[in-house]
């Protein structure tokens, strides 16, 4: 069987640069998709994109699908035939298979015997099975908003102009989107306008690369950021790259020269985080440091020319942004004109959440989470409150208004000219920590009150609502919040009560709260704890075991993990785990009283007194450290247990006739149980 490289290119206007990924990927995963379900061999699928293009390189593709045997079982055999006559249902049958029945076949099944007819269907060709798959996968392409153009019904991101289909050096004959497939591509929309013919689909790269385009992204972006590192070094600067940036200017170019610019240096007056949002988001430039890590009044901006005179489009550039850098200036300097504080009155008309209020009701309620917070952690109440008072009093003014992913920065910066104290305005941007599960938690005690209490807020008046987040939707990211109380909790080490603390905010919230929504809350936080220990390897099981117990500590919580995680690890893991599981369907079969008492002259066996004496001494052994929250030294210490445990299970009969005797051991196994439940139920581990 042939094979050959297959080719297919979609060309347009300008595609949005942050859906090009999305789009490509979904092209080679369609078309992919397609050529497996088929059945036709290939090596590998290769995605490209530009702006102006998507494109596919299927490697070693078979020139057709396999030869196969088909197999169609007609009528069974009693209906298929009476006296030895064919019945209308066994010559109606050959006919649909264009045969005499003469030619069927019998085949045997569990179920009795029938007509049959097996034939061998030759493969169908790439050719004729190309033009539906990829008209198919164009039309299925995840396009964030369809367009319209000219007369044409015909609807896509952006109006498509050509398409590319050649299997190695032939066109196939397929239509999609209203063109008609063919092997001319075009190049740079500048520097090589007129069209190309690919005389064979292994051409594509090297003939679009002669032609000013790379039409491999990650190609592109790599040698963007070269560009970049290397401009940086010609002026003694670091260059910041951003990869989202990185991603979006390699969408927006398909021949990238790096070029750098300059600006005023009294606009670096404003903090640089303004100057910065204002380049990436507006211009797509890559800003750049000193030594120092203070940023420097240059900037390196991604030109899709290569110019003649370079010059002339930095000196461009330079003139863009100029003005964009002196709104960041006026928006500064305005929003300093009025203190943070004298903004407060302004929350009352800023809506939180229809039923939930306006921001200055967030903030009286997150006022008395965040005292109780700052009093159960040392922490100054007063510096508490004060940060809560001003947390969102950046969101009103203009520079967040503009940018509104400075929200938290400018509050500290305004909030550190207004003269509040150091805490309080390091509080106000850490508010908004950790963005994401991996990132630091807020350093200030004051700042994690606020983030605490923030976010608690959030989580318990939304759920008062009944707008509980579900699998696809959670418009109020309550996930996100979620984990970021327990990532403070547990990192920040604040050994703080969950269950505690929801109940002091569903206080806040007592008109819309009903007797079961703290426990709902505490369930839903809990259960976040899966996921946030997946970063830890901590698996389903583990997780289970200490979800098992009563635990409502989210640090306490995260140091029994650990514990269970490392104590699985040990070769007596899996038997402790066993005997656990034996325990608790004995016990429970037995609907024990969960006596843990044992007499320890009712003790007749050699191997019920070692177990006996060995559970009482790790009951001595194992007291202070479960007081002191070592679970992981708790449990290397219990592990010791196997041999005796092992031993009672081989040598005692449970289940003795004396009633006394059988509950004595009942007993001691409960209390076998019971130390383990200290930390977790381990019967619910792998055995």
């Amino acid at each position: 069987m042939a094979a050959d490289t297959l080719l297919l290119e979609l060309g347009a206007e300008e595609l949005p640069p942050t859906a090009l990924d999305a789009l490509s990927d979904a092209f080679a995963a369609g078309i992919e998709k397609g050529l497996l379900e088929a059945e036709i061999a290939f090596d590998r699928v290769i995605a490209y994109a530009t702006p102006r293009r998507l494109a596919v390189r299927v490697e070693n593709l078979a020139d057709k699908q396999p030869d196969r045997e088909v197999e169609k079982r007609g009528p069974a055999l009693a209906a298929a035939f009476k006296e030895g006559v064919p019945t209308k249902a066994a010559e109606g049958f050959a006919r649909s298979c264009g045969v005499s029945v003469d030619e069927l076949i019998h085949l045997e099944t569990d179920k009795g015997t029938w007509l049959g007819y097996r034939e061998r269907q030759s493969g169908e060709s790439v050719q004729a099975l190309l033009p539906a798959l990829l008209r198919k996968t164009l039309t299925s392409l995840p396009v964030p908003k369809n367009m319209r153009w000219g007369a044409s019904r015909i609807e896509f991101s952006r109006p498509v102009h050509w398409l590319v289909a050649l299997y190695g050096s032939d066109v196939i004959a397929a239509e999609a989107l209203g063109l008609e497939a063919s092997r001319t591509t075009y190049g740079h929309r500048f520097h090589a306008p007129n069209a190309l013919q690919l005389a064979h689909a292994d051409d594509y790269l090297d003939t679009l690369e002669n032609a000013y385009v790379l039409a491999d992204r990650t190609q592109r972006r790599e040698r963007i950021r070269e560009q970049v590192l290397a401009e940086a070094e010609v002026v003694d600067a670091t260059a910041v790259i951003d990869e989202d940036l990185l991603v979006e200017v390699s969408g927006l170019v398909e021949w990238p020269v790096a070029l750098t610019g300059s600006f005023d240096e009294r606009f670096l007056k404003v903090p640089a985080e303004c100057l910065i949002s204002s380049m990436k988001a507006n211009q797509k430039y890559f800003h750049l440091l000193d030594n120092d890590g203070a940023l420097k009044p240059l900037f390196i901006t991604i030109s899709n020319i290569e110019s003649a005179d370079p010059q002339q489009v930095i000196s461009g550039n330079e003139k863009v942004i100029r003005p964009r850098l002196a709104d960041a200036v006026f928006f500064y300097d305005t929003d300093r004109k009025q203190r943070l504080a004298a903004r407060i009155p302004q929350l009352e008309n800023v809506v939180f959440q229809k039923e939930l209020g306006s921001l200055a009701d967030k903030v009286r309620r997150s006022t008395a989470i965040a005292t109780f917070i700052a009093q159960q952690i040392g922490g100054d109440t007063g510096h508490a409150q004060r940060a809560v008072a001003l947390a969102k009093c950046d969101l009103v003014t203009e520079m967040v208004l503009e940018f509104p992913e400075l929200q938290g920065i400018m509050g500290r910066y305004y909030a550190e000219q207004d003269g509040e104290p150091d805490e309080v305005a390091q509080a106000l941007e850490e508010q908004y920590l950790p963005r994401f599960a991996t990132d630091v938690i807020p350093q200030s005690q004051a700042g994690m009150a606020l983030a605490l209490a923030d976010r608690l807020d959030t989580l318990v008046g939304i759920f008062a609502i009944g707008q509980r987040p579900t699998g696809a939707k959670d418009p109020f990211a309550l996930r996100r919040a979620s984990i970021g109380v327990l990532n403070i909790l547990v990192k920040g080490e604040l050994n703080l009560d969950l269950h505690e603390l929801l109940s002091v905010t569903a206080e806040q919230h007592r008109e819309l709260a009903s007797d079961e929504l703290v426990g709902e809350v505490l369930t839903y936080m809990l259960d976040r704890f899966r996921a946030w220990g997946q970063d830890e390897g901590i698996t389903a099981e583990m997780y289970l075991a200490v979800r098992a117990r009563p635990v409502t500590k989210p640090l306490d919580f995260a140091r029994r993990l650990r514990a269970v995680k490392a104590f699985c690890q040990r070769e007596e893991a899996k038997a402790l785990a066993a005997a656990n599981k034996r325990v608790s369907n004995i016990l429970a079969k037995q609907e024990h009283d969960g006596s843990t008492a044992v007499d320890s002259a009712l003790l007749q066996e050699d191997a019920e007194r070692a177990l006996f004496d060995a559970v009482s001494k790790s009951q001595r052994d194992v007291a202070p450290l479960f007081a002191t929250g070592d679970y992981q030294q708790a449990l290397d210490s219990l592990a010791t247990l196997r041999a005796p445990v092992d031993r009672f299970f081989d040598d005692v009969m449970v289940m003795a006739n004396d009633s006394a005797i059988r509950h004595n051991r009942l007993a001691l196994l409960a209390s076998l149980q019971a130390l383990f439940l200290e930390v977790a139920d381990i019967s619910l581990l792998p055995q």
